[in-house]
């Protein structure tokens, strides 16, 4: 089984990389193989609006020049992922956020449905809950599973590993962890899922 982790932070080893690896050490201990793909330093467009993916139904996004379509196919591959983000203004980090809108519209119900889903989040001081909140908007929306963990998925700290002073937010990141890779393997031993229905689309404009 594999786990593969996109951390948000333009930080590569910050305190959202830290958040990740506790939760992907717990992961590894169910011999749950992880990869963590560095987000934040990219230089990632945002969405188009063009409806390109959805006409040409194959898994890619017509902007060719960034990680969004090797990351997607990652995703296939993968049992569940984990969305790991810092907090910049009380909401996801702006590259993350541009290469959530892409992944999640492209991938959605087809690649993402029941695959299992977890966000982690990395803050100095506030906005942590509105960033964790968000990040869930996407894994809810493309019909994944969420593990829970015994408080919201938010971890303190402001210079690169000091969340790991956050005796908390260890054990938040750390039952997070076991619980993710104890649904997996459910799910693994599962043979009956809800049938997909069609999305319906409707707006209020009469």
């Amino acid at each position: 089984m594999k786990v593969v982790a996109f951390n948000g932070s333009p930080k590569k080893n910050g305190n959202t990389y830290h958040a990740i690896r506790m939760v992907a050490d717990e992961l590894e201990k169910e011999g749950i193989e992880v990869e963590i793909v560095h987000v934040g330093d990219k230089v990632i467009r945002g969405c188009l609006g063009c409806g390109a993916c959805s006409r040409n139904k194959d898994e890619k996004c017509i902007i060719g020049d960034d990680i969004v379509n090797e990351s997607i196919q990652k995703i296939k591959e993968a049992d569940g992922i984990i969305l790991g983000s810092p907090v910049h203004f009380s909401g996801i980090a702006g590259t993350m956020k541009f290469f959530l809108d892409r992944v999640f519209y492209i991938s959605k119900n087809d690649i993402l449905r029941h695959k299992v889903g977890a966000s982690v989040v990395a803050v100095r001081r506030s906005g942590g809950v509105t960033t964790f909140n968000q990040l869930n908007n996407y894994i809810n929306y493309a019909e994944m599973i969420m593990p829970s963990t015994n408080y919201w998925n938010v971890i303190h700290g402001t210079t690169p590993g000091e969340v790991s002073q956050d005796e908390e937010g260890n054990q938040i990141m750390r039952v997070l962890g076991k619980n993710m890779a104890w649904l997996l393997k459910s799910l693994e031993n599962s043979s009956e899922i809800p049938e997909k229905e069609n999305k319906t689309f409707t707006n209020f404009i009469r």
